[in-house]
């Protein structure tokens, strides 16, 4: 109060960034305009006194801390602890190959600002700021540009292998010049992400193998949906996300699905890790299991029982039939669907020439004939069984018996069908209704 005054709802903030600023000059600062203490005070009683000069405020074996208070005339009381931070390089490590996080990948550097000339300041406020401070961790400086600001509608992102080129980067930023290493946009008002979860066919060999190396958040994730998957699982999630040997292959339904559903779910707690949070989740097909976990609507334990159980039952339908993706108007193929043994049938429109085709293989072999003679490009999608069709309409009833006792909640993310295109109210979607998703 006696340094800047009265400054009513900013008081305590301004006790919390006094204190934050002391911790890291590692000094009390004196209190300013203040060179007697208040006689209303028996300050012999006590330790405590006027700092009338600067203190040193060195680091010992306890970590510091220290108290700021806000008494408000009204009577709002607010008490905050603060402790500084870590000693850089205390964290455990572990031997490569332990999944740790051995060589952490530099994320962009991200500014925002209300102007050009605002992107500019800031821009040259950093650089200057990181050069007088060169051992700065370029990981640390991202997740905290990402993570702790607010974002304007001016951004731009600098990348770089380290810190020469994100130097070089916000040093062209400042200049208002190009350069390699800088993207810059500007984000319209009102628009947000919206995470979005697809089906089976999206996987490879080994694709979560580099992200388990490198990013602690992904890891983690992994490791807490392995946790909720081990009482429905003979396998290891880990393992087939790596491609490791002998680990079961990913056509098996059983094994795909599971490991989709993890990779999403871990995908989704990175992106947030570095602030980008959806303002909306919509899934495809398994894909919707993901979507309603990260939406809140199901925990990780009753998300990951519903993928296993369902995995498992579509795992008796395995090499049952077959999905092949057409690139024409669902109005085309829906016309020529008797003329292809009446087998196979519309699964998924997703798109205005995009359409997926669900049937035994004898019905999308004749299907893919077709479309070939009339230059029409087909894919068949790596899956064993006509999903999506009623020769999947067998599993719901021991489905929906294993399911039995599901309580999905309100969602704090709006959740999307792709079944009717509007929002769904999740905490009203028991495992017997289904009504808009798949």
């Amino acid at each position: 109060k006696s340094n800047i005054g009265h400054t009513q709802a900013a008081a305590g903030v301004a006790g919390v960034i006094k204190m934050v600023m002391a911790l890291d000059r590692e000094t009390l600062p004196r209190t300013l305009h203040a060179d007697e203490p208040s006689p209303h005070v028996d300050w012999s009683g006590g330790a405590l006194r006027l700092l009338t000069d600067p203190l040193p405020w060195q680091r010992s074996e306890r970590p510091r801390r220290a108290g700021v208070s806000s008494f408000g005339m009204s009577g709002t009381n607010a008490h905050v602890i603060l402790e500084e931070a870590p000693a850089a390089g205390t964290q455990d490590t572990a031997e490569p190959g332990a999944g740790n996080q051995m060589a952490p990948v530099v994320p962009p550097w991200l500014l925002s600002a209300k102007s050009e000339a605002g992107l500019r300041e800031q821009a040259d406020r950093l650089r200057r700021r990181l050069r007088a401070a060169p051992g700065t961790d370029p990981v640390d400086v991202g997740h905290a540009l990402a993570t702790t600001r607010s974002s304007f509608a001016h951004r731009t992102a600098v990348r770089g292998a380290g810190p020469d080129e994100l130097l070089a980067g916000l040093a062209a930023v400042a200049a208002g010049e190009q350069s390699p290493y800088v993207l810059r946009g500007r984000a319209d008002a009102g628009e947000r992400p919206v995470f979005v979860f697809p089906g089976q066919g999206s996987q490879w060999d080994g694709m979560a193998a580099r992200l388990l190396d490198t990013s602690r958040v992904f890891r983690d994730s992994v490791e807490a949906c392995a946790e909720a998957l081990a009482p429905h699982l003979d396998w290891s999630l880990p393992d087939v996300l790596r491609g490791s040997a002998g680990a079961p292959p990913l056509d098996r339904v059983d094994v795909v699905q599971p490991a989709l559903f993890a990779m999403m779910v871990s995908l989704a707690e990175l992106w947030q890790a570095h602030g980008v949070r959806p303002a909306a989740v919509v899934g495809h097909s398994q894909g919707e299991i993901a979507a309603a976990y990260v939406a809140g609507a199901l925990d990780l334990d009753d998300a990951a029982r519903v993928v296993a159980l369902r995995s498992r039952m579509l795992a008796g339908l395995q090499d049952s039939g077959g999905m092949t993706s057409v690139a024409a108007p669902v109005s085309w193929v829906a016309e020529r669907l008797p003329r292809w043994g009446g087998e196979v049938e519309i699964a998924a429109v997703n798109g205005p020439r995009s359409v997926v085709v669900s049937g035994p293989v004898r019905g999308l072999e004749l299907m893919e004939k077709e479309c070939a003679a009339e230059e029409i490009r087909v894919r068949r999608v790596p899956v064993r069984y006509a999903s999506h069709s009623r020769y999947v309409e067998e599993l719901r009833t021991p489905l929906l018996a294993a399911l039995d006792g599901l309580s999905p909640r309100a969602a704090t993310v709006p959740f999307l069908s792709t079944v009717t295109g509007g929002s769904v109210d999740t905490a009203t979607l028991a495992p017997t209704t289904g009504t808009g998703t798949c």
